[in-house]
């Protein structure tokens, strides 16, 4: 398989259509709202595994005049971040394809980084944290929200569906990635020498019907689809009969009146010291 059909071994997710589309749903607002009180017009932000840069077009409207640079490894997402903030009239935000261990920026650059899903599939946490700090400035301000799969949850399970949040446990772990990365950011950003960790917990939640056709679609479509399904079996993280329960299972799902899904998320803020 090809990275673009798999995701690169830093990244199981993949890039298929309807994973996109969950991305596409991340919105400053709903999903960075832990750290926009503390952005402020003239501020330079830092938004690394930027994505489609839906949640960076937020960011960079809270600071504007300031700046907003997005980084991601992936062009086609880049260029989808570029044309996001262009239909949106954002002028201040750029996009950059990159690596977040290695940053194309001087030390003491920004004054805010964000990163929304990021850390959790950076096999080296502590590489990543250490380049993100060097950035900083001194007194800045890092927030991060990642998932805690095992937090996370599926109503009603029918006996089967946390069977499903197993599998995409095992698959990322098979990556190097950190499915409870959510959970165990603070302790990260310490081990990182920020200052000022303050953690919490949140939800993003399912359960309008348009959000519950939404992810029926995104679990047949996109986890059950032949690249991840041949991954998970080539890694053990499931079997083709496991795979085929799964997807029964959520036919039976979509249907229930009382269909409901919740993922759970670690959200911390912390400071760069001052030297």
């Amino acid at each position: 398989m090809t990275n673009q059909e798999q995701g690169t071994p830093d990244y199981t997710m993949g890039f298929g259509e309807e994973f996109l589309e969950s991305l596409r749903r991340y919105t400053a607002q709903a999903n960075a709202a832990y750290l926009i009180p503390y952005l402020r017009p003239g501020l330079r932000v830092l938004d690394f595994g930027c994505g489609p840069g839906t949640i960076s077009v937020g960011l960079a409207g809270r600071v504007m005049p300031g700046e907003l640079h997005g980084v991601d490894m992936e062009p086609s997402q880049v260029e989808i971040a570029a044309s996001v903030a262009q239909a949106q009239g954002i002028t201040n935000a750029t996009f950059h394809v990159g690596d977040v261990t290695a940053l194309p920026f001087p030390d003491d650059f920004f004054d805010v980084a964000h990163c929304h899903n990021v850390l959790m599939h950076i096999p080296d946490t502590a590489a990543a944290l250490a380049e993100v700090k060097r950035v900083l400035k001194p007194g800045g301000i890092l927030g991060c929200r990642e998932m805690i799969c095992a937090s996370s949850f599926t109503e009603p399970d029918f006996g089967v569906i946390r069977k499903a949040w197993d599998m995409l446990e095992d698959l990322l772990s098979a990556d190097d990635a950190h499915p409870q990365m959510g959970r165990e950011l603070k302790a990260h950003m310490r081990e990182a020498g920020f200052e000022n960790v303050r953690a919490n917990a949140t939800f993003d939640i399912y359960s309008a019907p348009a959000d519950v056709e939404f992810i029926h679609r995104l679990a047949l479509q996109w986890f059950l689809s032949p690249e991840i399904t041949e991954a998970a079996i080539k890694y053990g993280a499931a079997t083709r009969e496991l795979c085929d329960e799964i997807a029964s299972v959520y036919d039976r799902w979509k249907e229930h009146p009382g269909a409901f899904l919740g993922v759970a998320f670690g959200e911390a803020l912390a400071n760069k010291a001052f030297a």
